[in-house]
C-alpha cells in the first residue's frame, strides 16, 4: 500500500520513468511471448525454439538494467533523516523500492499478455491475419498453455525487483586503516558518531578521559607549563573544537586534510581512477583480435556459402568479448577524459568540466559503454543480415528497440542522477556570482568531450566487430 501511494503522488518526470520501464517491460514480455508461440507452432524444431529464448536475454538484461536505474533516481524511497523513527529505515526502503519496480514490471508483462491474446483471436475470436512469417510466432488455433506463459512473465519482474533490492541494500562499512578509509568514515555516508553520540567532523577515535579537554580553548595561559596554545605556530596548531564542542585530536599535518588525506583540493572520486580500465583494454583487444583471425580464416577456407551468426561460433564469442570490453573500459575512459579536460591550463570551465566527469566516471562511464557496446553490436549484426540480403523481422526489430532504448534512457537517466548529485555544487557557484549559463556549458562541454572519444570508438569497432560477420 505504501508503494502505491508513494507512485501515486510521484512527480510527472518520475511517472515518465516508470512508465518507460513498463513499456520496456511489455516489450521483453512480449518477445518471450512470441517464442513461447513458436515453440507451441514448430513442436518438431525444439532448438530454433530454444535458441530464440536465449537472444530474450538481452531484452530481459537491458530492461533490468533500465529498472535499476530508474530505483537508484527515485526521490521517494531516498533516506531522509526521522524516516527511521516510523518504520521507513533502508531495509524498509529498500523494500518499497523493489516493490514499486515488481508493480512497474508486472503492468508492463499484463500489457503484453493482453496485446498477444488480442492477436491470436482469444479475446475476439478475430485472429490477426497477415503474412506468414509475421503470424508464425502466434501459434493460432492452438491453445495457449497459462501455467508457461505466466512462468515466463514472472521473469522479468523477480529479477528486476531482486536486482533492484540488491543494488539498494544497506551497506555497512567497514574500518579501514588507510587514509581513504578514514575519509569515508567521517564522510555522511558513513558517519562517525563522536562522545554521547554527537557527529564527528575527522575520523579520530577519542581516548577515555577525553571530557576533560571541555574548556580548553578559554585558556589564555599555559600556567606554567610551556608555551600556549597561542605560541605554537599556525600550521601546527590543535583546532580549538569541532562541531559539537568538543576537541578533535591532534591538527592534520602540513599538506594534509582532516582525514589524513593530501591536500590536493580534489574529491575522492576525481583522485582514484576506475579500476576495470586495463580489464576492459584487455577484453577488447582479445574480441577484435579473434574477430580478425575469424575473419583470416573463413576468407582463406570458407565455401563462398553464407552463414548464419549462429553457424559462427567464434565470430558471436569474438563479438561477445567486444561488447565485454566496450562496457568494462568505459568508467576509466570517461575518467581520462575529465583529465584531459583539465590538461594545458584549463580555466574555470573546463576545470568544472572535467571535475564532475572525474567524478562521476563510474556513474555516466558504465552506461554509455553499454550504450557503444549495443551499438556496435547492433551495426554488426545488421551489417550481416544486409550482406546475406536477409530482412529483419517484426520481432528482431523489436528487440533492437528493446535493447537500444533501454540503454540509451539508462545513459540518460544517469545523467539526470549526476546532475542531481552536483545540485549543491551547482548552487553555490551560483551564489558566488557565477553566470547562469555556466552549469549549461559545462554540461556542453562534457558531452562534446564524450562524444569526440566515444564517438570514434565506436565506429572502429563497430566496423571491425562487422568484418568476422560479412565473410
Amino acid at each position: 500500500m505504501l508503494a502505491l501511494r508513494l507512485t501515486r503522488g510521484a512527480r510527472p518526470a518520475v511517472w515518465l520513468r516508470r512508465l518507460l520501464v513498463a513499456a520496456a517491460s511489455a516489450g521483453t514480455g512480449f518477445l518471450f511471448l512470441c517464442t513461447l508461440g513458436h515453440a507451441l507452432g514448430h513442436p518438431d524444431t525444439p532448438s530454433v525454439s530454444l535458441l530464440r529464448l536465449a537472444w530474450c536475454a538481452a531484452p530481459l538484461a537491458a530492461t533490468v538494467y533500465l529498472a535499476v536505474a530508474v530505483a537508484r533516481t527515485d526521490p521517494a524511497t531516498r533516506p531522509r533523516p526521522g524516516l527511521s523513527a516510523i518504520g521507513l529505515g533502508p531495509v524498509r526502503l529498500m523494500a518499497v523500492s523493489a516493490t514499486t519496480t515488481a508493480l512497474a514490471c508486472t503492468l508492463g508483462s499484463l500489457v503484453a499478455l493482453l496485446v498477444f491474446l488480442q492477436l491470436r483471436g482469444d479475446l475476439t475470436s478475430m485472429p490477426f491475419t497477415g503474412a506468414g512469417s509475421a503470424t508464425e510466432f502466434l501459434a493460432t488455433g492452438r491453445p495457449l498453455p497459462l501455467p508457461a506463459a505466466l512462468t515466463l512473465l514472472a521473469l522479468l519482474p523477480v529479477n528486476a525487483s531482486a536486482a533492484v533490492a540488491w543494488a539498494l541494500r544497506p551497506r555497512e562499512q567497514a574500518a579501514d586503516a588507510s587514509p581513504a578509509g578514514r575519509a569515508a568514515d567521517a564522510s555522511p555516508a558513513g558517519r562517525a558518531y563522536g562522545r554521547f553520540g554527537a557527529y564527528r567532523s575527522t575520523a579520530e577515535r577519542e581516548t577515555f578521559g577525553a571530557y576533560g579537554r571541555f574548556g580548553r580553548h578559554l585558556a589564555t595561559a599555559s600556567h606554567g607549563r610551556g608555551p600556549g596554545p597561542e605560541a605554537a605556530p599556525e600550521e601546527t596548531r590543535a583546532p580549538a573544537h569541532g562541531p559539537d564542542g568538543a576537541g578533535d585530536g591532534p591538527a592534520p599535518a602540513a599538506g594534509e586534510s582532516a582525514a589524513g588525506e593530501p591536500a590536493t583540493g580534489e574529491p575522492a572520486g576525481a583522485r582514484s581512477a576506475p579500476s576495470g580500465l586495463p580489464w576492459g583494454i584487455a577484453a577488447l583487444a582479445a574480441g577484435l583480435a579473434a574477430g580478425l583471425a575469424v575473419e583470416t580464416y573463413a576468407s582463406g577456407g570458407g565455401s563462398g556459402v553464407a552463414a548464419s551468426p549462429g553457424d559462427r561460433p567464434g565470430a558471436l564469442a569474438a563479438l561477445a568479448l567486444t561488447v565485454v570490453g566496450l562496457t568494462l573500459i568505459g568508467p576509466g575512459l570517461t575518467h581520462l577524459c575529465g583529465r584531459l579536460l583539465q590538461s594545458v591550463r584549463p580555466g574555470a570551465l573546463r576545470l568544472l568540466a572535467g571535475r564532475v566527469l572525474m567524478t562521476e566516471a563510474t556513474r555516466i562511464g558504465r552506461p554509455l559503454g553499454v550504450v557503444c557496446a549495443v551499438l556496435s553490436a547492433v551495426y554488426a549484426m545488421g551489417r550481416h543480415s544486409y550482406a546475406d540480403g536477409l530482412s529483419a523481422g517484426p520481432l528482431t526489430l523489436l528487440g533492437v528497440l528493446v535493447v537500444t532504448g533501454c540503454t540509451v534512457a539508462t545513459l540518460l537517466t544517469a545523467a539526470v542522477e549526476a546532475k542531481h548529485a552536483h545540485a549543491a555544487t551547482t548552487a553555490a557557484l551560483l551564489r558566488l556570482g557565477a553566470p547562469a549559463s555556466t552549469p549549461r556549458r559545462a554540461a556542453m562541454l562534457r558531452a562534446g568531450a564524450l562524444l569526440a572519444l566515444f564517438g570514434p570508438l565506436t565506429v572502429t569497432a563497430a566496423g571491425l566487430s562487422a568484418l568476422p560477420l560479412s565473410v
